[in-house]
């Protein structure tokens, strides 16, 4: 069984944030919280995407997702609004 990155608290947060910034013109994502699992476990771990387990899903769709996120600046908007939001304070 795969182990969430997210609680469901911080998935609720983050979840319209970037709704609000991806493309409407692309296709809804079916995975997007298994994606976003994904993304952040890499990053928490530094590995390649080849490396995620199985259960994360499959890693091209993790890695493609975050390059097609950051060429529509999503990254930026989503931190954007973090900001404005006071989300990211301790």
């Amino acid at each position: 069984m795969m182990q969430m990155v997210l609680t469901d608290a911080q998935w609720a947060v983050l979840e319209p944030l970037i709704e609000a910034c991806r493309p409407h013109y692309e296709t809804q994502h079916h995975h997007l919280r298994r994606t976003m699992d994904t993304i952040i476990w890499c990053h928490q771990n530094g590995t390649k995407w080849r490396a995620v387990p199985t259960e994360y899903g499959p890693c091209w769709m993790a890695a493609q997702t975050f390059i097609r996120l950051g060429k529509h600046s999503v990254w930026e908007c989503v931190l954007s609004l973090v900001q404005m939001q006071g989300c990211g304070s301790a």
